[in-house]
């Protein structure tokens, strides 16, 4: 008779712990996925809400890859409840690469290979590099650009302002490419004035289609003027 009980209570409890659910994922750390979308992800089924279950397998087995993403935490703020740390991979850029887009962080490492555009990061042109390795440096002569590049995706992150393109010539210059406005900045100095300046215009020039010239920005004039070449 004990046995039997013994056995009942043991499943009884084995029932409760099964039927204990997550209901709350809460996710912070995400700027390139939406908390639905990484939520959906990483619970595709009822077994993956079931707190003793996650919990293991979060301890046990390796995290699932996610793309831009470096890796990813669950702390349990109580047993109906958790919360998700997206940890995302930084990305500065991407180049076009045998029908791929590859995706660059500040050093220049290529951190992601992906047949889709990821919004709000710059397509890079004008490099001359060799074959691309993923998780290894983009091989190009001159590894000062990556530099100039993030500095420049700074500045434009700071403003606000968001450029379909970075096109660099042999010499290092920099022109922007916002929908129909091509925006020649030259070299790399002044970059923060330069990109206010064209914070300033912006409202102006929309709608129109042309090359605004602010590679002759000077910091000790505040009343220049600048050319603008309609297409």
């Amino acid at each position: 008779m004990g046995l039997w009980i013994g056995l009942a209570v043991f499943l009884l409890l084995v029932l409760l712990v099964l039927s204990v659910q997550v209901r709350t994922v809460t996710v912070t750390g995400n700027n390139k996925y939406s908390a639905e979308q990484i939520e959906d992800m990483l619970f595709e089924n009822r077994w993956d809400r079931n707190s003793l279950f996650l919990f293991l397998k979060d301890r046990v087995r390796p995290h699932k890859e996610i793309p831009f993403v470096e890796d990813y935490s669950i702390v349990f703020r109580s047993p109906f409840s958790v919360e998700v740390i997206v940890y995302e991979k930084s990305v500065v850029g991407y180049v076009s690469y045998m029908s791929s887009y590859m995706y660059f962080d500040k050093d220049g490492i290529i951190v992601e290979s992906s047949s889709s555009r990821l919004e709000g990061i710059p397509w890079i042109t004008g490099l001359n590099f060799g074959q691309i390795v993923l998780n290894k440096p983009l091989p190009v002569e001159n590894q000062q650009i990556f530099e100039q590049i993030m500095n420049l995706t700074q500045v434009l992150s700071i403003y606000e302002i968001k450029a379909d393109q970075i096109k660099y010539d042999s010499s290092g210059n920099a022109t922007l490419i916002i929908g129909d406005i091509d925006v020649y900045l030259g070299d790399n100095k002044d970059m923060n004035g330069k990109i206010s300046e064209l914070h300033d215009m912006l409202p102006e020039l929309e709608g129109m289609s042309g090359t605004l010239y602010l590679d002759t920005y000077d910091e000790n004039n505040s009343g220049m003027w600048y050319s603008f070449i309609k297409k």
